[in-house]
C-alpha cells in the first residue's frame, strides 16, 4: 500500500510502498478514507516533542486525524466488523488503567499517540492499524461524512473538550482564541454555538475574515496591535472570562493570560515547539492574586463522543464548517510544509489514497 513516510525531520516526507498491516487479536485494521493535515503533524515532522517523550523516529508514518472503515478483525476484537465505518481518537488508550476506567481515557497511563511512534504507524496511508480497537474505535452515524470526521479526531474534539470540560464554559462568557489555525477555528465556532461571545486573536487578516464567518463577534489582528491582550480586555468589558492558547508560543501563552479578567480561566491547548522546549515563563504573582486559573487539555475523552454527535446531528455543531481543503496523499508534503509560515486556512484533510 501507498503511505507518507518521515525520512528526516524538516525533510519532504516521501510516498512509498510499504507493507500493508496485519492486525494482532486486539486490533484492527481501518482503510483510510480520510485524515486531517494538523499542526501536531507539522511539530512531529519538524522533531518536536523530545523533551516529553514524543519525538517521531524517521521512518514514521504520521497522520492522527483519521476516519476510514474496518477492513481487518483481530480474533480476540469483539465489537466490531468489517465495513464498520468508524473514526479514531489520536490518543490510543489501553481501556484499563484508573483514567480509562474513570472515563478520562485521553490521559491514559499507556496512552499511545497514532502516528507519533513506530508502535502506532499513523494514517495518511491507505490503511493503518488500531490497538485495543473495541475501546478506541468509534462508530460513525450513517449521516456522518469521512471528510467531517477527519478533524474531529484531534482538533475539533480537542476545542470542544478545553472549552465546554476543561474551562467549563458558559453562554454569555466572553472567549478569546489566540491563534486561528484549525484548533482556534474549531473553538471559535464551538465558542459561538454554545452561546458564548469569542473574539479571535491571529496575525494574518484571511485567518480573522474567516473566524468572523464561523462566529466571532471581535477580532485582533496581532501583527498591528500594540498590545493585544489589552486590546482583547477592552473589546470584552475588563477581560475574557476564557481564553485559550490554540498555537503554544510563548508570545501567545502571556498574551492569552494577559486577555483575562479577575478569576478568568487559561486554557493551554498548542504545545510548544523547539523554541520553547515545552517552557514558557509566566505572571505567577498576577495570575495568583486575580485568581486566574491554568488548565492543560489534550485531546477529549471517549465518553464525550455521543454528546459531540448529538450535537452535530441536531446541527449545532458543524465540523464540517472548519475543513479548509481536500487533498490527494501526493500534495500532502508540500502542505504540511506550508505550515512553517501558517499559510493553511481551516483543516486540510486528505481524501485520496489510491494510486
Amino acid at each position: 500500500m501507498r503511505a507518507a513516510v518521515l525520512k528526516d525531520h524538516g525533510e519532504p516526507l516521501e510516498i512509498e510502498a510499504v507493507d500493508y498491516p496485519e492486525p494482532g487479536p486486539d486490533q484492527v485494521v481501518v482503510e483510510t478514507e480520510a485524515c486531517g493535515v494538523c499542526r501536531s503533524d507539522w511539530h512531529a515532522w519538524q522533531g518536536d516533542w523530545g523533551w516529553v517523550g514524543a519525538q517521531a523516529p524517521p521512518g514514521q508514518i504520521l497522520g492522527h486525524e483519521s476516519a476510514g472503515i474496518v477492513a481487518a478483525v483481530g480474533d480476540g476484537v469483539e465489537t466490531l466488523e468489517e465495513g464498520d465505518r468508524v473514526t479514531v481518537p489520536f490518543h490510543l488508550a489501553d481501556g484499563s488503567c484508573p483514567h480509562c476506567r474513570a472515563g478520562r481515557a485521553n490521559v491514559c497511563e499507556t496512552v499511545i499517540p497514532l502516528g507519533f511512534t513506530s508502535a502506532s504507524p499513523g494514517a495518511f496511508a491507505e490503511a493503518f492499524p488500531v490497538r485495543e480497537a473495541d475501546f478506541n474505535c468509534v462508530e460513525l452515524p450513517d449521516d456522518v461524512e469521512f471528510a467531517e470526521m477527519a478533524g474531529l479526531g484531534c482538533r475539533f474534539m480537542t476545542a470542544y473538550h478545553a472549552l465546554a470540560d476543561r474551562a467549563n464554559l458558559r453562554p454569555g462568557d466572553w472567549v478569546a482564541v489566540h491563534g486561528c489555525g484549525g484548533v482556534g477555528l474549531s473553538a471559535v465556532h464551538i465558542a459561538d454555538a454554545l452561546g458564548a461571545h469569542p473574539i479571535a486573536v491571529d496575525v494574518r487578516e484571511d485567518k480573522l475574515e474567516r473566524a468572523r464567518e464561523l462566529g466571532a463577534v471581535e477580532t485582533v489582528n496581532a501583527a498591528d496591535a500594540e498590545n493585544p491582550a489589552s486590546e482583547v480586555k477592552a473589546l470584552a468589558d475588563g477581560g475574557a472570562d476564557v481564553s485559550i492558547d490554540a498555537l503554544g508560543i510563548a508570545e501567545t501563552c502571556r498574551n492569552s493570560i494577559g486577555s483575562l479578567g479577575k478569576r478568568g480561566s487559561h486554557v493551554q491547548v498548542g504545545l510548544t515547539t523547539g523554541e520553547e522546549g515545552g517552557e514558557i515563563s509566566l505572571p505567577v504573582d498576577a495570575m495568583t492574586m486575580q485568581e486566574i486559573d491554568f488548565h492543560g487539555s489534550f485531546g477529549m475523552p471517549l465518553v464525550r463522543y455521543e454528546e459531540l454527535f448529538t450535537l452535530i446531528a441536531q446541527g449545532t455543531l458543524e465540523p464540517s464548517e472548519i475543513v479548509g481543503e481536500t487533498l490527494s496523499l501526493e500534495e500532502l508534503p508540500e502542505t504540511l510544509a506550508s505550515m512553517d509560515d501558517y499559510e493553511t486556512i481551516g483543516i486540510p484533510v486528505v481524501t485520496e489514497f489510491g494510486n
